[in-house]
């Protein structure tokens, strides 16, 4: 549906069963497989599901915000305590990291 003004037009959408608004400021769509991928190397050191038996911490279950934040941080290299996530999350784009925090913080 053309729409010359986005914000009423995704105001409208937002309102009516069943549509989905991806416009200018939202997050490309990452299929659900793809992020299933993504998860799995960090389930090599962090446990399956995010459930950790070591010291290295569990993540599952962690608010989406805080996952998100926190896997910023270790991209940004501004996460005083990080060991190799700095150089890990360095391949990951904003979107993925998005995904990412949003799969962990769902309990498995």
């Amino acid at each position: 549906m053309p729409c010359s003004l986005w914000r009423p037009c995704a105001l409208l959408l937002s309102v009516l069963p069943g549509t989905a608004v991806a416009g200018p400021a939202a997050e490309p769509a990452i299929a659900p497989a793809t992020v299933a991928v993504l998860a799995a190397t960090c389930v090599s050191c962090h446990g399956p599901g995010g459930h950790s038996s070591t010291d290295i911490p569990s993540i599952a279950g962690q608010s989406e915000s805080r996952l998100r934040a926190r896997l910023l941080a270790f991209r940004n290299g501004t996460a005083p305590d990080a060991t190799i996530m700095t150089r890990l999350m360095k391949g990951y784009d904003e979107a993925q990291i998005a995904a990412l925090a949003r799969w962990f913080a769902q309990e498995r």
